[in-house]
């Protein structure tokens, strides 16, 4: 009687123990469901900013190339322009010239302000090698001459000179880009120059502004 009451017993806590073990198994499964599905949020979340952020700079890069491929309002293009070295004078079909055969010498343009007008071949060479050159004449207001002057003096790769044979008091010249403006305050002088200094108009990107002749 005792041996059969003990046995009911031992049976007993053999079942509560495994009806524990079953629950305890069931909650370490939502546990996991839970963690699994929190994770798997966080990480969607994750992936999802990722992707929104991507995009995003995908945008900008899209839409700052597409602003760099569209030319300066009112700017000119000329092409077919000759590379050739020579040493006698050349008839340009532009005034400044902004591209065509040159001299051999280019006119240093680190910055470069002349205060007489320079030889237009050499300039010409210096537009071959990405910098932007700006000229003036008589016309143009003092207060725009020492505006330019001071902006040149800070941009590697520009020159500056007086150039009598121009139609506007101001022109900036390029390899094959040609603007012209009134005052130094025209916002289109500062766009001109972050598009062509050393922009992709440049026949020979990297070649140097310094080591050439100067006034």
């Amino acid at each position: 009687m005792g041996s059969s009451r003990a046995k009911e017993q031992r049976s007993a806590r053999r079942a509560r123990l495994e009806e524990m073990r079953r629950a305890e198994a069931a909650r370490e499964r939502r546990n996991r469901v839970i963690t699994w599905t929190c994770s798997a949020v966080v990480v969607a979340g994750a992936v999802g900013a990722g992707w929104y952020f991507l995009d995003r700079a995908n945008q900008r890069q899209e839409a700052e190339a597409a602003a760099a491929a569209r030319p300066v309002a009112g700017e000119k293009t000329f092409k077919d322009l000759g590379r050739d070295h020579v040493t006698t004078p050349v008839d340009y079909k532009m005034s400044p010239a902004v591209g065509g055969d040159h001299h051999q010498v280019w006119m240093n343009c680190d910055g470069d302000v002349y205060d007489k007008e320079i030889g237009e071949t050499n300039a010409v060479h210096s537009l071959e090698h990405g910098a932007v050159w700006v000229t003036y004449n008589d016309k143009a207001a003092k207060k725009d001459v020492d505006a330019l002057e001071d902006r040149v003096a800070r941009t590697p790769y520009t020159l500056m000179s007086p150039y009598g044979d121009q139609s506007s008091p101001i022109v900036l010249s390029a390899w094959g880009k040609q603007l012209s403006v009134d005052s130094a305050d025209d916002p289109r002088v500062d766009t001109f120059l972050d598009k062509y200094v050393q922009g992709a108009q440049t026949p020979e990107p990297g070649a140097a502004c310094t080591g050439g002749i100067g006034a």
